[in-house]
């Protein structure tokens, strides 16, 4: 497996190299048994805060990755929360990362939709001081990006190994675009358009 480690303006030294490379090393050969890569980064949390963020980023086949994150006091135990995220995630979707890996990638993604993704934000509108305090979203930037054709099921595997709030998809059963998403009580939520 090949793991890069890396500090954003920190200094990663040699033991906290050898233990992440021992840890990822070990999930790895528990739960793939084949080479994949991951990237491993710290980096401070505020200022004078004296907390340390480790983010982990396995990527597992083309387009699934698995993205998990934790604030600690110490980067050792930063690591070590993010690195058991990443354990119980790949324990519950084990068997479904195993198939998935088998599939050939034609299957996977039979159908491939490009789509960009844009990200909002905020600019003042000109008026009164009650309206110059509310914001419209103005697009700032724009990305491609690719929608797989996936069952639901396959979705939300793909959304919650990722880290992510929602996800779109073209729904295998039906061809159709649909969203899952993360609801605020925790559940999924899952969007799918009504036939006209």
């Amino acid at each position: 497996m090949d793991i890069t480690v890396q500090g954003k303006q920190m200094d990663v030294g040699d033991a906290l190299t050898g233990h992440v490379k021992a840890k990822l090393t070990e999930l790895d050969q528990k739960y793939f048994a084949t080479a994949t890569d991951a990237v491993v980064t710290f980096s401070k949390e505020g200022h004078g805060t004296g907390m340390f963020r480790s983010t982990i980023t396995f990527n597992i086949t083309k387009n699934l990755d698995v993205v998990t994150e934790a604030v600690e006091a110490d980067p050792y135990a930063a690591f070590d929360s993010a690195s058991e995220r990443a354990a119980k995630r790949l324990r519950r979707y084990k068997e479904r990362i195993r198939n998935h890996k088998s599939r050939t990638e034609k299957s996977i993604e039979e159908e491939r939709m490009k789509a960009k993704a844009y990200t909002l934000v905020q600019e003042a509108l000109e008026g009164t001081k009650e309206e110059a305090d509310v914001k419209d979203p103005a697009i700032v930037a724009e990305i491609q990006t690719n929608i797989l054709k996936l069952s639901v099921s396959d979705a939300v595997m793909r959304m919650e190994l990722s880290g992510r709030n929602a996800l779109m998809f073209r729904n295998a059963s039906n061809n159709r675009l649909s969203m899952v998403y993360v609801r605020r009580d925790g559940n999924v939520g899952w969007i799918e358009p009504d036939e006209a």
